[in-house]
Protein backbone atom coordinates (compact mmCIF):
# COMPACT_ATOMS: atom_id res chain seq x y z
CA UNK A 1 0.00 0.00 0.00
CA UNK A 2 1.96 3.57 -1.32
CA UNK A 3 2.46 5.53 1.95
CA UNK A 4 0.75 8.89 1.83
CA UNK A 5 0.88 10.43 4.73
CA UNK A 6 4.00 12.83 3.92
CA UNK A 7 2.03 13.85 0.27
CA UNK A 8 1.29 17.40 -0.52
CA UNK A 9 -1.67 17.71 -2.66
CA UNK A 10 -2.73 20.85 -4.77
CA UNK A 11 -6.42 21.44 -4.50
CA UNK A 12 -6.75 20.44 -8.09
CA UNK A 13 -4.89 17.18 -7.35
CA UNK A 14 -7.36 16.94 -4.41
CA UNK A 15 -10.55 17.02 -6.95
CA UNK A 16 -8.60 14.52 -9.06
CA UNK A 17 -8.30 12.01 -6.13
CA UNK A 18 -12.02 12.52 -5.07
CA UNK A 19 -13.21 12.32 -8.86
CA UNK A 20 -10.92 8.95 -8.99
CA UNK A 21 -12.58 7.25 -6.02
CA UNK A 22 -15.90 8.17 -6.76
CA UNK A 23 -15.46 6.54 -10.16
CA UNK A 24 -14.21 3.49 -8.42
CA UNK A 25 -17.48 3.07 -6.48
CA UNK A 26 -17.36 5.63 -4.23
CA UNK A 27 -19.66 8.71 -3.96
CA UNK A 28 -18.85 12.49 -3.33
CA UNK A 29 -22.02 12.24 -0.23
CA UNK A 30 -19.98 9.60 1.52
CA UNK A 31 -16.64 11.26 1.44
CA UNK A 32 -18.26 14.48 2.93
CA UNK A 33 -19.85 12.07 5.76
CA UNK A 34 -17.38 10.39 6.83
CA UNK A 35 -14.91 14.07 6.43
CA UNK A 36 -17.45 15.18 8.66
CA UNK A 37 -17.52 12.77 11.30
CA UNK A 38 -13.61 12.88 11.47
CA UNK A 39 -14.15 16.87 12.08
CA UNK A 40 -16.95 16.35 15.00
CA UNK A 41 -14.26 13.23 16.30
CA UNK A 42 -11.71 15.81 16.53
CA UNK A 43 -14.08 18.49 17.86
CA UNK A 44 -15.09 16.37 21.17
CA UNK A 45 -11.53 15.86 21.96
CA UNK A 46 -11.38 19.52 22.33
CA UNK A 47 -14.30 20.35 24.43
CA UNK A 48 -16.36 19.28 27.22
CA UNK A 49 -19.50 17.58 27.36
CA UNK A 50 -22.44 20.14 27.22
CA UNK A 51 -20.06 22.63 25.84
CA UNK A 52 -21.15 25.33 23.25
CA UNK A 53 -19.37 25.06 19.70
CA UNK A 54 -20.06 27.15 17.59
CA UNK A 55 -19.68 25.58 13.82
CA UNK A 56 -19.23 28.38 10.68
CA UNK A 57 -20.40 26.53 7.32
CA UNK A 58 -19.31 28.32 4.14
CA UNK A 59 -21.44 27.84 1.03
CA UNK A 60 -19.64 25.13 -0.66
CA UNK A 61 -18.49 21.59 0.05
CA UNK A 62 -16.05 22.49 3.32
CA UNK A 63 -19.28 23.86 4.63
CA UNK A 64 -21.41 20.87 3.75
CA UNK A 65 -18.56 18.86 5.78
CA UNK A 66 -19.04 21.19 8.85
CA UNK A 67 -23.01 20.74 8.84
CA UNK A 68 -22.15 17.02 8.96
CA UNK A 69 -20.28 17.80 12.03
CA UNK A 70 -22.76 19.72 13.65
CA UNK A 71 -25.28 17.14 13.12
CA UNK A 72 -22.41 14.65 15.08
CA UNK A 73 -21.77 16.78 17.69
CA UNK A 74 -25.19 17.61 18.70
CA UNK A 75 -26.13 13.80 18.72
CA UNK A 76 -22.94 13.65 21.30
CA UNK A 77 -24.84 15.95 23.32
CA UNK A 78 -22.68 19.23 22.68
CA UNK A 79 -24.72 22.39 22.35
CA UNK A 80 -24.56 23.34 18.19
CA UNK A 81 -24.93 26.78 16.62
CA UNK A 82 -24.19 26.94 12.96
CA UNK A 83 -23.46 29.93 11.57
CA UNK A 84 -23.85 30.14 7.32
CA UNK A 85 -22.52 32.78 5.49
CA UNK A 86 -24.82 32.76 2.54
CA UNK A 87 -28.13 31.62 2.34
CA UNK A 88 -29.60 27.77 2.43
CA UNK A 89 -30.95 28.65 -0.49
CA UNK A 90 -27.68 28.80 -2.16
CA UNK A 91 -25.92 25.56 -1.71
CA UNK A 92 -26.06 23.32 -4.33
CA UNK A 93 -25.00 19.48 -4.49
CA UNK A 94 -23.37 17.98 -1.06
CA UNK A 95 -23.48 20.55 0.74
CA UNK A 96 -27.10 21.18 0.23
CA UNK A 97 -28.30 17.57 1.12
CA UNK A 98 -25.70 18.02 3.96
CA UNK A 99 -27.36 20.96 5.48
CA UNK A 100 -30.19 19.42 4.81
CA UNK A 101 -30.01 16.50 7.62
CA UNK A 102 -29.51 19.61 10.22
CA UNK A 103 -32.25 20.37 11.89
CA UNK A 104 -31.42 23.06 14.43
CA UNK A 105 -31.24 26.17 11.96
CA UNK A 106 -28.43 28.68 11.13
CA UNK A 107 -27.66 32.44 11.70
CA UNK A 108 -25.52 34.29 9.53
CA UNK A 109 -22.32 35.58 10.57
CA UNK A 110 -23.43 38.74 11.93
CA UNK A 111 -25.29 36.88 14.49
CA UNK A 112 -22.86 34.93 15.83
CA UNK A 113 -22.87 34.61 19.54
CA UNK A 114 -18.94 33.98 20.64
CA UNK A 115 -19.23 35.01 24.10
CA UNK A 116 -20.42 31.60 25.63
CA UNK A 117 -18.80 29.74 23.03
CA UNK A 118 -16.29 26.90 24.06
CA UNK A 119 -14.95 25.69 20.79
CA UNK A 120 -14.97 27.09 17.01
CA UNK A 121 -15.63 24.61 14.20
CA UNK A 122 -14.22 26.85 11.27
CA UNK A 123 -15.89 25.17 7.54
CA UNK A 124 -15.95 28.50 5.78
CA UNK A 125 -13.80 27.68 2.93
CA UNK A 126 -11.53 25.18 1.83
CA UNK A 127 -9.28 24.18 -0.87
CA UNK A 128 -11.48 25.92 -3.31
CA UNK A 129 -10.62 29.24 -2.36
CA UNK A 130 -9.86 31.68 -4.57
CA UNK A 131 -10.33 35.52 -3.85
CA UNK A 132 -10.09 37.27 -0.94
CA UNK A 133 -12.85 36.79 1.75
CA UNK A 134 -15.55 39.27 2.22
CA UNK A 135 -16.15 41.71 4.40
CA UNK A 136 -19.10 39.77 5.94
CA UNK A 137 -16.76 36.73 6.35
CA UNK A 138 -13.79 38.99 7.08
CA UNK A 139 -15.79 40.57 10.03
CA UNK A 140 -16.03 37.43 11.63
CA UNK A 141 -13.09 35.99 11.33
CA UNK A 142 -11.51 39.06 13.04
CA UNK A 143 -14.23 38.05 16.08
CA UNK A 144 -13.42 35.00 16.16
CA UNK A 145 -9.38 36.10 16.83
CA UNK A 146 -10.69 38.57 19.66
CA UNK A 147 -12.50 35.85 21.31
CA UNK A 148 -9.62 33.66 21.88
CA UNK A 149 -11.28 30.56 21.91
CA UNK A 150 -9.88 27.64 20.63
CA UNK A 151 -10.16 26.99 16.44
CA UNK A 152 -10.36 23.69 15.06
CA UNK A 153 -10.30 24.25 10.94
CA UNK A 154 -11.84 21.99 8.70
CA UNK A 155 -9.16 20.91 6.42
CA UNK A 156 -7.58 24.62 5.98
CA UNK A 157 -7.57 27.68 8.02
CA UNK A 158 -10.28 29.88 6.35
CA UNK A 159 -8.82 32.64 4.42
CA UNK A 160 -5.68 30.82 3.07
CA UNK A 161 -5.42 29.62 -0.14
CA UNK A 162 -4.43 26.05 -0.37
CA UNK A 163 -1.50 25.64 -2.89
CA UNK A 164 0.58 28.74 -2.05
CA UNK A 165 -0.44 29.61 1.68
CA UNK A 166 -1.34 33.18 1.20
CA UNK A 167 -3.61 35.20 3.25
CA UNK A 168 -6.44 35.98 0.95
CA UNK A 169 -7.29 39.18 2.58
CA UNK A 170 -7.29 38.24 6.26
CA UNK A 171 -7.58 34.35 7.79
CA UNK A 172 -8.41 32.57 10.76
CA UNK A 173 -6.14 31.15 13.20
CA UNK A 174 -6.58 27.52 14.18
CA UNK A 175 -5.61 25.76 17.04
CA UNK A 176 -5.97 22.45 15.06
CA UNK A 177 -6.10 21.70 11.14
CA UNK A 178 -7.50 18.69 10.08
CA UNK A 179 -6.27 17.81 6.58
CA UNK A 180 -8.80 16.00 4.73
CA UNK A 181 -7.36 13.61 2.98
CA UNK A 182 -4.11 14.38 2.39
CA UNK A 183 -1.95 17.51 3.36
CA UNK A 184 -2.01 20.62 1.15
CA UNK A 185 1.17 22.53 0.12
CA UNK A 186 -0.51 25.70 2.69
CA UNK A 187 0.26 23.39 5.72
CA UNK A 188 3.98 23.83 5.24
CA UNK A 189 3.98 27.18 3.27
CA UNK A 190 3.97 30.25 4.83
CA UNK A 191 2.06 32.53 5.94
CA UNK A 192 -0.32 29.26 5.76
CA UNK A 193 1.48 28.09 8.26
CA UNK A 194 1.44 30.26 10.97
CA UNK A 195 -2.34 29.81 10.68
CA UNK A 196 -2.78 26.32 10.55
CA UNK A 197 -2.11 25.75 14.21
CA UNK A 198 -1.19 21.83 14.95
CA UNK A 199 -2.21 19.90 11.53
CA UNK A 200 -3.56 16.46 11.75
CA UNK A 201 -4.43 14.13 8.96
CA UNK A 202 -7.87 12.65 8.87
CA UNK A 203 -8.59 9.49 6.56
CA UNK A 204 -11.96 10.45 4.24
CA UNK A 205 -12.13 7.25 2.95
CA UNK A 206 -9.76 8.01 -0.63
CA UNK A 207 -7.54 4.91 -1.65
CA UNK A 208 -4.36 5.75 -0.14
CA UNK A 209 -3.00 4.41 -4.03
CA UNK A 210 -5.77 7.19 -5.44
CA UNK A 211 -4.22 9.62 -3.85
CA UNK A 212 -0.49 8.61 -4.66
CA UNK A 213 -1.85 8.61 -8.40
CA UNK A 214 -3.14 11.80 -8.35
CA UNK A 215 0.04 13.49 -6.00
CA UNK A 216 2.78 15.67 -8.26
CA UNK A 217 5.51 15.04 -7.28
CA UNK A 218 5.18 16.90 -3.93
CA UNK A 219 6.03 16.33 -0.50
CA UNK A 220 6.81 17.08 3.01
CA UNK A 221 10.32 16.88 3.68
CA UNK A 222 11.43 14.39 6.48
CA UNK A 223 13.25 10.66 7.04
CA UNK A 224 11.29 9.31 4.59
CA UNK A 225 11.93 10.89 1.51
CA UNK A 226 15.76 9.86 1.94
CA UNK A 227 16.37 7.96 5.05
CA UNK A 228 17.06 4.49 3.40
CA UNK A 229 19.52 6.51 1.16
CA UNK A 230 22.04 7.92 4.03
CA UNK A 231 25.49 7.06 3.88
CA UNK A 232 26.68 4.34 6.92
CA UNK A 233 30.43 3.49 7.63
CA UNK A 234 30.80 0.40 6.77
CA UNK A 235 33.05 -1.92 9.50
CA UNK A 236 35.67 -2.12 7.61
CA UNK A 237 35.60 0.99 5.43
CA UNK A 238 38.22 3.83 5.75
CA UNK A 239 38.12 7.68 5.37
CA UNK A 240 38.64 7.46 1.78
CA UNK A 241 35.19 5.68 1.31
CA UNK A 242 33.56 8.89 2.70
CA UNK A 243 34.45 11.09 0.24
CA UNK A 244 36.72 14.30 0.35
CA UNK A 245 34.95 17.47 0.41
CA UNK A 246 36.93 20.72 -0.84
CA UNK A 247 35.17 24.26 0.37
CA UNK A 248 37.03 27.67 -1.03
CA UNK A 249 38.21 30.18 1.53
CA UNK A 250 37.45 34.22 0.75
CA UNK A 251 40.23 36.38 1.45
CA UNK A 252 42.25 36.96 4.59
CA UNK A 253 39.44 39.09 6.19
CA UNK A 254 36.42 36.33 4.71
CA UNK A 255 37.36 33.19 6.12
CA UNK A 256 35.13 32.39 9.16
CA UNK A 257 31.96 31.62 6.23
CA UNK A 258 34.24 28.42 5.00
CA UNK A 259 35.46 27.24 7.81
CA UNK A 260 31.60 27.21 9.33
CA UNK A 261 30.62 25.28 5.80
CA UNK A 262 33.97 23.15 6.13
CA UNK A 263 32.48 22.15 9.70
CA UNK A 264 29.34 21.52 8.22
CA UNK A 265 30.87 19.07 5.83
CA UNK A 266 32.43 17.08 7.91
CA UNK A 267 30.41 16.95 10.91
CA UNK A 268 27.77 15.81 8.32
CA UNK A 269 30.21 12.89 7.77
CA UNK A 270 32.47 13.66 4.68
CA UNK A 271 35.84 11.28 5.44
CA UNK A 272 38.10 14.24 4.98
CA UNK A 273 37.40 18.10 4.43
CA UNK A 274 40.07 20.36 3.55
CA UNK A 275 40.04 23.89 2.90
CA UNK A 276 41.22 25.66 -0.12
CA UNK A 277 42.90 29.22 0.81
CA UNK A 278 44.91 31.69 -0.99
CA UNK A 279 48.27 32.44 0.05
CA UNK A 280 47.39 35.71 1.69
CA UNK A 281 44.86 33.72 3.91
CA UNK A 282 46.63 30.35 4.75
CA UNK A 283 47.87 31.48 8.22
CA UNK A 284 44.71 33.37 9.44
CA UNK A 285 42.72 29.68 8.64
CA UNK A 286 45.47 27.62 9.72
CA UNK A 287 45.74 29.44 13.67
CA UNK A 288 41.95 28.78 13.15
CA UNK A 289 41.35 24.87 12.13
CA UNK A 290 42.87 20.93 13.38
CA UNK A 291 40.95 18.08 11.91
CA UNK A 292 40.35 20.32 8.33
CA UNK A 293 43.00 20.42 6.27
CA UNK A 294 44.31 23.27 4.41
CA UNK A 295 44.86 23.52 0.29
CA UNK A 296 46.62 26.46 -1.23
CA UNK A 297 45.15 27.96 -4.59
CA UNK A 298 45.59 31.41 -5.60
CA UNK A 299 43.90 32.05 -8.72
CA UNK A 300 41.03 29.80 -10.86
CA UNK A 301 43.72 27.65 -12.75
CA UNK A 302 45.42 26.64 -9.78
CA UNK A 303 41.80 25.29 -8.59
CA UNK A 304 41.27 23.43 -12.14
CA UNK A 305 45.14 21.77 -11.43
CA UNK A 306 44.25 20.69 -7.78
CA UNK A 307 40.92 19.00 -8.74
CA UNK A 308 42.96 16.63 -11.22
CA UNK A 309 42.76 14.88 -8.33
CA UNK A 310 39.67 12.61 -8.39
CA UNK A 311 39.51 11.77 -4.80
CA UNK A 312 38.12 15.67 -4.23
CA UNK A 313 34.50 14.65 -5.03
CA UNK A 314 32.46 17.49 -3.51
CA UNK A 315 33.23 21.18 -3.54
CA UNK A 316 31.33 24.28 -1.80
CA UNK A 317 31.62 27.62 -3.42
CA UNK A 318 30.24 30.93 -2.60
CA UNK A 319 30.55 31.86 1.56
CA UNK A 320 32.40 35.13 1.65
CA UNK A 321 33.80 34.24 -1.13
CA UNK A 322 33.72 37.71 -2.91
CA UNK A 323 30.85 39.13 -5.70
CA UNK A 324 32.17 39.45 -8.99
CA UNK A 325 33.83 38.26 -12.21
CA UNK A 326 36.60 36.27 -9.82
CA UNK A 327 33.90 34.24 -8.43
CA UNK A 328 32.42 33.22 -11.96
CA UNK A 329 35.96 32.40 -12.87
CA UNK A 330 36.20 30.04 -9.54
CA UNK A 331 32.62 28.67 -9.94
CA UNK A 332 33.44 27.61 -13.50
CA UNK A 333 36.24 26.09 -13.19
CA UNK A 334 34.81 24.06 -10.09
CA UNK A 335 32.01 22.84 -12.74
CA UNK A 336 33.91 22.28 -15.65
CA UNK A 337 35.25 19.81 -13.21
CA UNK A 338 32.47 17.70 -12.86
CA UNK A 339 31.86 17.26 -9.42
CA UNK A 340 29.44 17.17 -6.93
CA UNK A 341 28.78 21.11 -6.29
CA UNK A 342 27.36 23.16 -3.91
CA UNK A 343 26.56 26.81 -4.56
CA UNK A 344 25.57 29.16 -2.03
CA UNK A 345 25.86 32.95 -1.11
CA UNK A 346 28.54 34.92 -3.51
CA UNK A 347 28.61 32.23 -5.79
CA UNK A 348 25.21 32.90 -6.72
CA UNK A 349 25.50 36.45 -6.33
CA UNK A 350 28.12 36.67 -8.80
CA UNK A 351 25.51 35.64 -11.52
CA UNK A 352 22.86 38.05 -10.40
CA UNK A 353 21.13 38.84 -13.67
CA UNK A 354 23.11 36.16 -15.30
CA UNK A 355 21.21 33.11 -14.71
CA UNK A 356 21.33 31.89 -18.28
CA UNK A 357 25.31 32.38 -17.80
CA UNK A 358 25.07 29.85 -15.08
CA UNK A 359 22.92 27.54 -16.53
CA UNK A 360 25.49 26.78 -19.49
CA UNK A 361 27.73 26.11 -17.07
CA UNK A 362 25.83 23.56 -15.32
CA UNK A 363 24.56 21.67 -18.35
CA UNK A 364 28.03 21.59 -19.99
CA UNK A 365 28.78 17.44 -20.03
CA UNK A 366 27.81 17.10 -16.66
CA UNK A 367 27.28 14.16 -14.65
CA UNK A 368 28.12 15.16 -10.69
CA UNK A 369 24.66 16.90 -9.07
CA UNK A 370 24.81 20.55 -9.00
CA UNK A 371 22.99 22.46 -5.70
CA UNK A 372 22.49 26.01 -5.47
CA UNK A 373 20.96 27.06 -1.89
CA UNK A 374 19.73 30.58 -2.27
CA UNK A 375 17.44 32.94 0.37
CA UNK A 376 14.89 34.72 -1.18
CA UNK A 377 16.89 37.82 -2.41
CA UNK A 378 19.30 35.87 -3.74
CA UNK A 379 17.10 33.96 -5.88
CA UNK A 380 15.65 37.34 -6.86
CA UNK A 381 18.84 38.46 -8.01
CA UNK A 382 19.99 35.52 -9.89
CA UNK A 383 16.88 35.38 -12.08
CA UNK A 384 16.39 39.50 -12.32
CA UNK A 385 17.16 39.33 -15.74
CA UNK A 386 13.74 39.81 -18.45
CA UNK A 387 11.92 37.13 -19.79
CA UNK A 388 12.31 33.59 -18.25
CA UNK A 389 13.31 35.48 -14.94
CA UNK A 390 10.81 37.69 -14.89
CA UNK A 391 8.26 34.63 -15.22
CA UNK A 392 9.86 32.46 -13.12
CA UNK A 393 9.96 34.90 -10.12
CA UNK A 394 6.64 36.15 -10.34
CA UNK A 395 5.36 32.46 -9.90
CA UNK A 396 2.17 31.94 -7.82
CA UNK A 397 3.69 30.03 -5.41
CA UNK A 398 7.23 29.62 -3.39
CA UNK A 399 7.01 25.80 -4.72
CA UNK A 400 6.48 26.65 -8.44
CA UNK A 401 9.55 29.03 -8.45
CA UNK A 402 12.14 26.82 -6.81
CA UNK A 403 10.57 24.14 -9.51
CA UNK A 404 10.94 26.45 -12.82
CA UNK A 405 14.34 27.49 -10.91
CA UNK A 406 15.39 23.89 -11.16
CA UNK A 407 14.19 23.24 -14.34
CA UNK A 408 16.03 26.25 -15.55
CA UNK A 409 19.71 25.93 -14.29
CA UNK A 410 19.41 21.61 -14.84
CA UNK A 411 20.69 22.11 -10.71
CA UNK A 412 18.49 21.07 -7.36
CA UNK A 413 17.30 24.25 -6.07
CA UNK A 414 17.29 24.77 -2.20
CA UNK A 415 15.31 27.66 -1.44
CA UNK A 416 16.00 28.88 1.76
CA UNK A 417 13.41 29.94 4.40
CA UNK A 418 11.11 29.26 7.57
CA UNK A 419 9.47 26.94 4.94
CA UNK A 420 12.54 25.67 2.95
CA UNK A 421 11.61 24.15 -0.82
CA UNK A 422 13.88 21.66 -2.29
CA UNK A 423 13.66 21.06 -6.11
CA UNK A 424 14.52 18.99 -8.25
CA UNK A 425 15.45 19.35 -12.15
CA UNK A 426 12.63 16.36 -12.91
CA UNK A 427 9.72 17.85 -10.68
CA UNK A 428 10.28 16.47 -7.95
CA UNK A 429 9.97 19.03 -4.55
CA UNK A 430 9.65 19.07 -0.83
CA UNK A 431 8.45 21.94 1.44
CA UNK A 432 10.54 21.00 4.56
CA UNK A 433 8.19 21.37 7.66
CA UNK A 434 10.47 21.47 10.68
CA UNK A 435 11.65 24.72 10.55
CA UNK A 436 13.45 26.24 13.57
CA UNK A 437 13.41 30.26 14.12
CA UNK A 438 17.14 29.73 15.83
CA UNK A 439 18.24 28.93 12.20
CA UNK A 440 18.05 32.97 11.81
CA UNK A 441 21.61 33.83 12.71
CA UNK A 442 24.33 34.87 10.97
CA UNK A 443 26.74 31.79 9.62
CA UNK A 444 24.02 29.05 9.32
CA UNK A 445 23.49 29.04 5.89
CA UNK A 446 27.14 28.77 5.18
CA UNK A 447 27.08 25.52 7.69
CA UNK A 448 23.85 24.19 5.50
CA UNK A 449 25.57 24.54 2.36
CA UNK A 450 28.44 22.40 3.79
CA UNK A 451 26.26 19.44 5.31
CA UNK A 452 25.12 19.46 1.91
CA UNK A 453 28.86 18.76 0.18
CA UNK A 454 29.24 16.81 2.91
CA UNK A 455 26.36 14.25 2.16
CA UNK A 456 27.54 14.55 -1.69
CA UNK A 457 31.15 13.72 -0.99
CA UNK A 458 29.50 10.06 0.71
CA UNK A 459 27.91 9.84 -2.58
CA UNK A 460 23.88 10.66 -1.48
CA UNK A 461 22.27 11.91 -5.02
CA UNK A 462 21.46 15.81 -5.30
CA UNK A 463 17.71 15.83 -4.55
CA UNK A 464 18.12 13.64 -1.40
CA UNK A 465 21.42 15.32 0.20
CA UNK A 466 19.88 18.74 -0.03
CA UNK A 467 16.68 17.98 1.67
CA UNK A 468 18.38 15.57 3.86
CA UNK A 469 20.75 18.41 4.82
CA UNK A 470 18.03 20.88 5.41
CA UNK A 471 16.27 18.47 7.66
CA UNK A 472 19.13 17.68 10.00
CA UNK A 473 20.10 20.89 9.93
CA UNK A 474 16.64 21.96 11.47
CA UNK A 475 16.53 19.59 13.71
CA UNK A 476 20.24 19.94 15.18
CA UNK A 477 18.88 23.94 15.74
CA UNK A 478 15.83 22.44 17.41
CA UNK A 479 17.46 20.49 19.53
CA UNK A 480 19.82 23.36 20.86
CA UNK A 481 17.43 25.84 21.62
CA UNK A 482 17.99 29.66 22.35
CA UNK A 483 21.13 31.22 22.29
CA UNK A 484 22.40 29.19 18.93
CA UNK A 485 25.10 30.69 17.20
CA UNK A 486 26.29 29.07 13.72
CA UNK A 487 29.07 27.40 15.08
CA UNK A 488 26.82 25.14 17.35
CA UNK A 489 25.16 23.82 14.93
CA UNK A 490 27.63 21.76 13.12
CA UNK A 491 28.12 20.24 17.34
CA UNK A 492 24.59 19.35 17.23
CA UNK A 493 24.83 17.13 14.31
CA UNK A 494 26.16 13.91 16.48
CA UNK A 495 23.01 14.18 18.07
CA UNK A 496 21.40 14.24 14.80
CA UNK A 497 22.29 11.32 13.86
CA UNK A 498 22.02 8.95 16.47
CA UNK A 499 17.83 9.93 16.49
CA UNK A 500 18.32 8.86 12.76
CA UNK A 501 20.22 5.62 13.20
Amino acid sequence: MADTTDMLLTAAEMRLAEAAAVAAGGSYAALMEQAGRAVAARALTMSEADARVLVLCGPGNNGGDGFVAARHLALAGRRVEVVLAGSLTGLRGEAAAAAATWSGGCVPPAAANLDTTALVVDALFGTGLGRDLDREVAALVARVAEAQVPVLSVDLPSGIESDTGAVRGSAIVATVTLALGALKPAHLLFPGRAHAGAVELAEIGIPAETLAQAGGGLVANGPGLWHRLLPRPGLGGHKYDRGHALVLSGGPAQTGAARLAARGALRAGAGLVSLVTSARALSVNAAQLTAIMLKVADDPDEFSDLLTDDRFNSIVLGPALGVGEATRAWVAAALEADRATVLDADALTSFAGAAESLRTLVSADRVAPVVVTPHQGEFERLFADTGEGAALRSAPSKVERARRAAACLGAVVVLKGADTVIAAPDGRAAVNGNGSPHLATAGSGDVLAGMVAGLLAQGMPGFEAAAAAVWMHADAATRFGRGLIAEDLPEMLPAVWRGLD
